[in-house]
Formats: C-alpha cells, structure tokens, sequence
C-alpha cells in the first residue's frame, strides 16, 4: 500500500532506475488514482526539474533525459483507437521509453507491455500499487521498485 502523493512519488523516483529504451509500459487505474503523479515521481528520479504534464488534452508529452527519450502517452480522452495513429507512436515502439496512461483505450492496437502497473483506490488515502513485469527488459522496474 502506498499513501498519499509523496509515496507515491517517492516509488516513482525509485523505478525511475529501471527505465530503458524499448520499455512498453502501461498504467491503468481510475481517474485521480495517481497515474500521472507516479510518471512525475520517474521523471524526477532521472533528475528532470521541468514541468510534467499531463497530456490528457494532447495526448503525448516527450522527454530526453541522458540517453533516454521518453514519451508519455496519456489515451483517456481517445474515442476510438484508431486516432491514436495520427502520433506516429509506432516509431518510437522499440526504441524510446513508452509508457501508456489508460491503454485500453487504444486496444488491440498497442503491443504488449513490458510492465503494467495498476493503482487501486484504498480506504482513504491509501493506494495498492500492483507491478507487473512480463518480459525481462521490463524486470529492471520490477527490481527498482
């Protein structure tokens, strides 16, 4: 269980570690449920002071931190998958960072992650936070965490 914003940043900070190229990384859970501060927690544990955003409203946000490039796709807001193929997201598929806030928005069209993390709401500011790894390039975050 994690509690709070801090916590769950401070877990963020740490898989930040286990970040690398070619990573697919999906993030499901509720709306409010920590999603996006966990993806801020990573972005800081790489040392990027910049503003983290959301990209609800436009859908992708990228980053290039050290060697990494990283893109943050945000899909709430997608009515049908097929509207994700106007961001090109294939060609950064293998070689960036790509981690996929509500990717069952954009199913079947997605691969299949390499870690999927899930937040679930708990009683009142608690957090259960479930990481997946499913192949052993997404191991490195299971083992920073």
């Amino acid at each position: 269980m994690v509690a709070g914003t801090e916590a769950m940043d401070e877990l963020g900070r740490r898989m930040a570690l286990g970040l690398r190229n070619g990573q697919v990384v999906y993030l499901h859970g509720e709306l409010g449920a920590g999603k996006t501060t966990l993806f801020r927690g990573m972005m800081r544990g790489l040392g990027f002071a910049g503003a983290v955003k959301s990209p609800t409203f436009t859908l992708l946000e990228t980053y290039r931190i050290g060697e990494l490039d990283i893109y943050h796709f945000d899909l709430y807001r997608l009515r049908k998958p097929e509207e994700l193929e106007d961001l090109a997201w294939r060609d950064y598929i293998g070689a960036a960072v790509c981690i996929f806030e509500w990717p069952e928005n954009a199913m079947p069209l997605l691969p299949d992650p390499d870690c999927a993390i899930e937040i679930e709401y708990g009683v009142k500011d608690l957090r259960r936070v479930i990481i997946k790894c499913l192949t052993e390039l997404g191991g490195s975050l299971c083992a920073s965490a």
